[in-house]
C-alpha cells in the first residue's frame, strides 16, 4: 500500500524538478507590461472645494427658519433638474423625531441658505410653519400610488373624458 503511494510522490517531484528545469533554461523571458495611460482629452478633471461652494450633505437636514429666526423645518431632500442644477428643495415641516412630518417642495429661489461662518450655513424662507403645512404634500415618483390603486368614483365630472360641451376636467400630472 505504501508503494503506490511512494510512486505516486516520486513522479510529483520529478515533474516539478522538469517544470524547474524548462525554466531555467533560455526560453523566452516575458516582456513586462506597460502600465494603462489615458490621453488627456479623456483625463477627468478633479476639482478642489472653493469656499463659496456649499456641499449636499451639509446642506440636507439644515434648519430653515423664517424672517422672524423661528425654526419652521429643514431641508430633507435637493431635487436636480436634467442639467444637474438645483430645480428644489423638499422641506419637512411639523412632526416630531421624524414621525408626521411633511415633506413639500419649495422652488430653489425661495429659500436663500448664506453662509455664517466656515462651518455655518443659514437657510432663510419668507413664510410660515402654516403656509408650508398647507402646502401640496411632495411624492417621490417611485411612491406615487398607481391609477389601479386609486380610488373608484362615479362622479362623471370628475373624469379625463372630455365633457359634451368639448371641456375636460384633467387633474395636473405630479411630477
Amino acid at each position: 500500500m505504501s508503494r503506490p503511494l511512494l510512486a505516486a510522490a516520486f513522479l510529483l517531484v520529478a515533474g516539478a524538478s522538469a517544470s524547474l528545469a524548462q525554466d531555467a533554461g533560455g526560453g523566452p523571458k516575458p516582456v513586462p507590461g506597460t502600465p494603462a495611460t489615458l490621453s488627456d482629452n479623456l483625463r477627468p478633471t478633479f476639482v478642489a472645494q472653493d469656499p463659496t461652494d456649499y456641499v449636499a450633505t451639509k446642506l440636507i437636514g439644515q434648519s430653515i427658519q423664517n424672517g422672524a429666526n423661528e425654526t419652521i423645518g429643514s431641508i430633507a431632500d435637493i431635487v436636480l433638474g436634467p442639467d444637474l442644477a438645483v430645480k428644489s428643495y423638499v422641506v419637512g415641516v411639523g412632526g416630531f423625531l421624524g414621525l408626521g412630518t411633511k415633506y413639500v417642495s419649495v422652488a430653489r429661489e425661495a429659500l436663500q441658505v448664506t453662509r455664517v461662518d466656515d462651518k455655518t450655513l443659514k437657510a432663510v424662507i419668507n413664510t410660515d410653519k402654516d403656509q408650508l403645512r398647507a402646502a401640496p404634500e411632495y411624492v417621490y415618483l417611485g411612491q406615487q400610488p398607481s391609477k389601479a390603486d386609486a380610488p373608484k368614483t362615479s362622479d362623471a365630472s370628475k373624469t379625463d373624458v372630455p365633457a359634451s360641451t368639448g371641456t375636460t376636467t384633467t387633474q395636473p400630472a405630479q411630477q
